[in-house]
């Protein structure tokens, strides 16, 4: 610690300190701008007990904890936990360390996420959705696991990096609907069967970068049922919500890849 803060001065001289959205100066490196952060969307209260989605105050008063539709199709997962909700300040910043391949923002969607979890009481194991070795090679990196390694860290869970395989290059799901999502990614997900033991009867904290139509999560969430965890909670930086699509346009697209 009081080597890297012996360091920060110099880093910074060399580097000062900027948001990396706006290029604004900034008193110290890996935050954004007063303004930049005014712009993200968190997920605020009143909100569904199982997925987050925002409910009106009429929703609450009439006694619902959930929504609509987690009362319609009960999510097979224990929650999900997101830092923002999906918009352009959000879209920028995901864009930026994934196709811009800025990852040292990872330590700043990590720290946002982590601190939309709740306390994971007991063992967990902390995954990451996997990326196809092709697309892996071609990123160089998995944003998700940058961003599980991180988060793992921070709470003081096991990282398995690999329980997840993704076997079936899929096409990009942007602009592809529900079902078909949900098709494209049949079989494409798996458990690793070196990673079996660990997986049978394990919590699992299930980190992505955007959550778009869930059609990943779910593929992820059906090879952890598979393999024999237990619950499973999904952790991610943007949440985009069904009634968000409509106006996000072509611009998820980006994101769903």
């Amino acid at each position: 610690m009081a080597k890297a803060s012996f360091i920060t001065p110099l880093l910074d001289l060399v580097f000062p300190p900027r948001c990396p959205l706006c290029g604004d100066a900034l008193a110290q490196q890996g935050g954004l701008c007063a303004a930049c952060w005014m712009k993200l969307a968190v997920p605020g209260e009143p909100a569904c007990s199982t997925c987050q989605r925002p409910l009106g105050d009429s929703i609450v008063r009439a006694g619902a904890l959930q929504c609509a539709p987690c009362m319609a199709d009960p999510p097979r997962h224990a929650g999900i936990a997101a830092a923002t909700l999906y918009n352009d300040t959000s879209r920028e910043l995901v864009l930026a360390f994934k196709r811009g391949k800025r990852i040292a923002l990872a330590d700043l969607l990590a720290r946002l996420m982590r601190s939309r979890l709740p306390e994971l009481e007991g063992e967990w194991l902390v995954v990451p959705v996997p990326l196809h070795r092709w697309r892996l090679w071609e990123r160089g990196f998995n944003q998700s696991a940058l961003l599980a390694q991180r988060i793992a860290r921070a709470v003081n869970q096991p990282l398995v990096v690999d329980a997840l395989e993704r076997r079936k290059r899929t096409p990009s799901l942007g602009g592809l609907g529900k079902r078909a999502r949900a098709e494209a990614l049949r079989g494409a997900i798996v458990a690793n069967q070196r990673r079996a033991a660990q997986l049978k009867g394990a919590n699992v904290l299930l980190v992505d970068d955007v959550m778009t139509s869930g059609a990943t999560t779910d593929a992820c969430l059906a090879a952890l049922r598979k393999a024999g965890a237990g619950q499973v909670r999904i952790a991610c930086f943007a949440r985009v919500l069904d009634e968000a699509l409509d106006h996000a346009g072509p611009d998820t697209a980006a994101l769903a890849a």
